[in-house]
């Protein structure tokens, strides 16, 4: 087993899968890859299946149906806290988040940052094919929670993540309230006032090559709402 597992959550990610986990393979040998699929319809999870058979260093997680990313993660995050794993990375299926990172970010992590950020919004960090609107947006949520929490981190929203175990350990994974957008803030808030070490690492962020993106009125809704219920009661 490697020190560190790579979470990856599908939904209709048929077409990503296979070039995505090769790719994540190939950038680091410490690394393993946990698939999470809520039971795609386009048959992303008997994929999964098949290459995990020929893949020693890939496992899949099924699960019935579609709940929202954050109970993906949460129930990968469990999974790799019980099988032992170290480090425990997020990152998006659909090439958003370049593997080539990979290597930095647990370069940092294996430094001693205890949870390290793929940042789109520091000194050499950056977006590619997003049109103006998702540009506002992005940049506007990030600092509206930055504003309403009262933190530093410049890429709030941002979904690129390395943990060590023990922050996931620590920050009491079933009194994380959110799903969606929102998740992503919540996690970075609660590791932040338990005190551990948070740093930031420059990403291109390109958007996905493939598929539709999964990003709802109703998920950044809720970000705007959970950044108030975050400040009141963690």
């Amino acid at each position: 087993m490697n020190p560190a597992l790579v979470c990856i959550p599908t939904y209709n990610e048929r077409d990503n899968l296979e070039p995505i986990t090769r790719a994540v393979l190939a950038a680091d040998p410490r690394v393993d890859i946990l698939v999470v699929d809520d039971n795609s319809p386009d048959g992303t999870g008997k994929l999964a299946d098949e290459l995990a058979a020929k893949e020693p260093r890939l496992r899949v997680l099924h699960r019935e149906k579609k709940q929202g990313l954050g109970r993906a993660y949460l129930h990968a995050f469990r999974v790799a806290l019980e099988a032992g794993y170290q480090y425990i990375i997020e990152m998006d299926a659909d090439f958003s988040h370049d593997p080539r990172y990979l290597p930095t970010m647990l370069d940092m992590a294996q430094g001693g940052t205890e949870l390290v950020l793929g940042s789109r919004y520091v000194s050499g960090g950056g977006t590619v094919n997003w049109g103006t609107g998702r540009k506002i947006i992005s940049r506007g949520g990030s600092l509206y929670a930055r504003t309403i929490l009262g933190v530093d981190v410049r890429d709030l929203t941002g979904g690129f993540k390395c943990f060590n175990r023990r922050v996931l350990e620590s920050i009491e994974l079933d009194q994380v309230q959110s799903t969606g957008y929102a998740f992503q803030i919540e996690l970075t808030y609660r590791t932040l006032k338990k005190g551990f070490t948070v740093k930031e690492t420059p990403i291109i962020f390109e958007d996905r090559r493939v598929g539709q993106s999964k990003m709802s009125r109703k998920i950044f809704l809720e970000a705007l709402t959970m950044v108030w219920k975050l400040r009141l009661t963690v």
